[in-house]
This record gives C-alpha cells, structure tokens and sequence, in this order.
C-alpha cells in the first residue's frame, strides 16, 4: 500500500527547542486524533553546512538555530486534505500557531506519494 506523506523542514532558536517540543506533541495529538496514520518530529543531529544545498541552507538555519525535520503520514491524498482541513480548523492550536517557536517564513513543505517503502 502507497501512503501520502507531508513533509516539513524548518529552523528553530536552540532556546525554543522545549517551547518547540511541547508544540509539536500537542500537534502530533491533533494530527492523529484528525486521522493521520503517523507523525514524527526530529531534531538535526548531522546535518552538515552544505556548499550549494543542505538543510540547514535550505531553511536559511542561523548559528543560533537548530533543524527540525518532521513528517506525517496519511492513507492517501483525499485523506489528507480532509485531516489538514481539521487540523487548521482545531481550536488547540490556533493560539499557538499565532505565536509559533520559529519562523514560519523558511518553513518547507510538501506532500509526496509513497514509491518505495518497506
């Protein structure tokens, strides 16, 4: 079975990581609750400073900043319009997303189809 997949990369002060941390449990709650299959956060551990790409470039990470990669999963695309419509609609969130631990600007997204999983 193929999946649907959003897929995130942004930056975060390494002083809001907690503040990040506690948002994105809070997020991962919403998005399962809503229907997606999975939710995953992680925070960069290797992500070496590339000379043309890389993912601290790609989110323009400052020295003070830290890389969050993170993804959700869903049964396909019609199931995830239908959760991303409930998430941003869910009451839960709406005052944390005014006042977000990062900057929401060089925040990159997406949503892919599965090829290959095992």
């Amino acid at each position: 079975m193929s999946y649907y997949v959003d897929g995130f990369v942004l930056a975060v002060p390494k002083t809001k990581i907690e503040e990040y941390r506690k948002l994105a449990s809070l997020a991962g709650d919403v998005w399962m609750e809503h229907g997606a299959l999975s939710y995953v956060e992680c925070v960069a551990e290797d992500v070496p400073y590339g000379e043309l790409t890389s993912f601290p470039r790609a989110v323009q990470a400052k020295d003070d900043e830290i890389v969050v990669f993170s993804w959700a999963t869903y049964e396909s695309r019609a199931k995830r319009d239908e959760v991303m419509a409930k998430v941003m609609a869910d009451p839960r969130l709406k005052p944390d997303m005014e006042n977000m631990p990062f900057d929401g600007k060089r925040m990159i997204f997406g949503g892919f189809t599965t090829i290959v999983e095992r």
